[in-house]
């Protein structure tokens, strides 16, 4: 598509040559672009950093996005530069092992560098015909009823349909949108890094285990070839850039009493414990997401998985609004289910930084917590908060099933989620009297697709959330309307 197939000729305005711009090339945006090129949606990403970062912080998928990028046919090279754990004492460390019946194909933690998650979803993205450029910083933006001018620091001024803030927690859009981000600022900095140790292991053990019987926030344990070391910072600090080896050792000593002869870092990072949530995710044609839209501590690794799961949100229903076929009111779902989510996550996060207190009424409820986890419906629940496969979207009245995630199931054509690579809606009939009729350029029809599913038929939505059960035809034709729109 051109820009002159755009019906935009305003005087003054530049052409209308994308459909969706975006702020942000972080995995939020990376998956958001990949998202909305499955569609064929015109996606223009705009990166401010010039260079990728080589800032090299490991991150965990979850369960949940572990699920979803097996669903988009990414996993098998994802997992190639992925360390796999048990996915297991995530909540406030607390070392429970997980459920041995997790209701997941994929019941374990992938720890990969922050670089390459990074790239391996902007490349995902560029092959499927998104366009990246770097050293583009967004400054201004101008919106109206047939789109959004968007204003770079050179001065240059692109227009699009629509533009999504995946500019991280410091986000330009957000604040160019005016929307409010409430929330409570750090009052606790924490260190973390990788580096070499001269100290004998022994000897790190023995005193790592002193220190953590008062202080759960110290970490410091083999990493591969390497420590990996969290610790508490002297203050609270402002400042963007890493902390230094000298910060390392100064806390080590007054934490531990010594600094275990550390050198040769691998990397340096400091985290805040800023908590904050945006008041609104969409203003017209401008939408928020990832760390645009919310900001809590990295305590269970679930940041970065959130924003990956608000772009698998969006991203269909963006595509449906800009192809002409959305329901009027699909697009605003991407708020009411996504705010929710992330409001959660924040009070999960709260808790969990209070558990790391070194006060006595903070541990006392950390041991009472740990005695509770012994319960398999606690330690349950809170292992499916952390990987999120417990989100259920408030589809209305129906059974358990509806707006729930289904699992990678086994189906007769192999694997439930290998059915979902092109990002299209799926009906699971197992009657073999349903159709997806009209609707069948925008939904897949599978027959008699497995005996493991408690349910006669399921209309999955394209990010796997069921969006009916049943096996009325009448039914479902309501509910294809209600999710994708009238028929062609």
């Amino acid at each position: 598509m051109n820009a002159a197939q755009f019906p935009d000729s305003t005087p003054g305005r530049p052409p209308l040559t994308f459909d969706v711009i975006i702020a942000g090339c972080g995995p939020a945006g990376a998956m958001l672009a990949a998202e909305l090129r499955l569609h064929d949606v015109r996606v223009l990403v705009l990166e401010k950093e010039t260079e990728p970062t080589s800032f090299v912080r490991i991150v965990g998928l979850h369960v949940r996005s572990i699920e979803l990028m097996a669903m988009r046919g990414l996993l098998e090279r994802i997992a190639e530069r992925a360390r796999r754990r048990p996915a297991a004492g995530f909540f406030a460390a607390i070392d429970k092992p997980a459920p041995a019946d997790l209701d997941t194909a994929h019941a374990y933690l992938l720890g990969i560098p922050q670089p390459v998650i990074v790239h391996l979803l902007e490349a995902h993205a560029v092959d499927l015909g998104a366009q990246v450029r770097r050293g583009c910083a967004v400054t201004g933006l101008e919106q109206d009823g047939e789109g959004v001018t968007v204003e770079l620091a050179g001065g240059e001024r692109l227009r699009s349909r629509y533009l999504v803030g995946c500019d991280g927690a410091r986000s330009t859009v957000r604040k160019l949108l005016g929307v409010g981000f409430p929330g409570e600022p750090s009052r606790t900095d924490t260190l973390m890094g990788e580096m070499e140790a001269a100290a004998p292991p022994e000897e790190i053990a023995a005193k790592v285990a002193e220190v953590r019987k008062t202080d759960q926030r110290f970490t410091f344990g083999p990493f591969g070839e390497v420590y990996r070391v969290v610790i508490p910072g002297a203050g609270v600090s402002e400042r963007a850039e890493p902390p230094t080896l000298e910060d390392f050792q100064r806390q080590l000593h007054a934490i531990a009493g010594t600094d275990f002869g550390v050198h040769s870092p691998r990397w340096l990072s400091r985290f805040g414990d800023a908590t904050r949530l945006a008041e609104r995710y969409r203003v017209g044609r401008v939408l928020l997401a990832g760390d645009a839209a919310h900001i809590h501590p990295p305590i269970g690794g679930q940041g970065l998985n959130l924003g990956v799961q608000d772009a698998f949100n969006l991203g269909w229903k963006l595509a449906a609004q800009i192809r002409g076929w959305a329901p009027d009111t699909l697009l605003d779902t991407y708020e009411t289910e996504r705010h929710p989510v992330a409001a959660d996550v924040l009070d999960n996060t709260r808790a969990q930084m209070e558990l790391f207190s070194t006060e006595p009424g903070p541990q006392a409820l950390r041991r009472l917590l740990t005695e509770l986890m012994d319960f398999d419906e606690v330690n349950r629940h809170l292992i499916e908060k952390i990987t999120a496969i417990g989100v259920r979207y408030d589809f209305g009245p129906g059974p358990d099933l509806l707006g729930r995630r289904l699992p990678d199931l086994d189906v007769q054509q192999g694997r439930l989620y290998d059915l979902l690579h092109r990002g299209r809606g799926l009906l699971l009939d197992r009657t073999g009297r349903l159709t997806a009729g009209g609707w069948s350029d925008r939904v897949d029809h599978l027959g008699d697709p497995t005996a493991a599913l408690d349910a006669p038929c399921v209309l999955l939505r394209p990010d796997g959330h069921v969006a009916w059960v049943g096996d009325d035809q009448q039914d479902l034709d309501d509910h294809l309307a209600r999710w994708f729109g009238k028929p062609a």
